[in-house]
């Protein structure tokens, strides 16, 4: 079920200017693979390139060995903004991708509650955006992205709102719930700590491309991941 991604010689960018030239990767089915860099190097263009949504500036994006030519069901974005509609309580946010590709009401709502109740709000269905904390909102955007069932979530540095103490209770709850899942996973972050807590691997991107990738596992990966990220400020 979940999917593998493979980008050859990719550039990447907005308008007229090039963020990242010459990028390969290959991201393993049903990994978590961790993103980090500098502000401005291009993960979240890398991470919209992948959903579909910015076509690449040259080379090879494929997903399971097909060209990525637009979104699909199968590749889900996360963002840092929550992108909830604040006028549907939280289980009608989760449903709404359900409704859209047609699932009958009764399928749709009780897939909305097993996710709420997945993410620690099973109670929380009745409320609106606005009646929600921060983290509580970023749990209901989980929630709708995993009960569509993806075969790749893409993470666009999710918790990078919330405050020290939610965010690490949004890391640890990821982590659980990713355990669980069989998809594969891109998050990107800017911090080295997150990404080795909910990284498999985790790569360093630069305009270069690529310029690391470490196992998550390794004791030496921080230390590797910090001399390539200075290496890169200083090029």
């Amino acid at each position: 079920m979940s999917l593998a991604l493979h980008l050859e010689d990719v550039s990447l960018g907005h308008g007229d200017e090039i963020a990242v030239r010459g990028l390969d990767l290959d991201v393993r089915p049903g990994e978590v693979l961790a993103v980090v860099g500098a502000s401005g190097c291009g993960k979240s263009t890398l991470l919209r390139t992948l959903a579909g949504l910015l076509p690449s500036r040259g080379g090879v994006v494929l997903a399971d060995g097909a060209p990525i030519t637009g979104p699909s069901p199968d590749r889900a974005m996360v963002f840092q903004d929550d992108a909830l509609l604040p006028w549907r309580t939280a289980r009608r946010n989760v449903e709404l991708p359900l409704a859209i590709r047609r699932m009958p009401r009764a399928e749709r709502r009780d897939r909305a509650a097993h996710w709420l109740a997945r993410v620690g709000l099973g109670d929380q269905g009745h409320r609106r955006p606005g009646q929600l904390s921060g983290g509580m909102r970023q749990r209901v955007q989980l929630a709708r992205t995993l009960a569509g069932e993806p075969r790749a979530i893409l993470m666009d540095e999710p918790f990078g709102a919330l405050d020290a103490q939610t965010r690490a209770a949004m890391q640890r709850l990821l982590a659980d719930v990713l355990a669980s899942t069989p998809a594969t996973v891109v998050f990107v972050t800017h911090d080295v700590d997150e990404a080795l807590f909910l990284g498999d691997r985790v790569a360093v991107l630069g305009p270069g491309g690529i310029r690391a990738t470490v196992d998550a596992a390794d004791g030496a990966a921080r230390r590797d991941i910090l001399s390539s990220l200075f290496d890169r400020s200083m090029s």
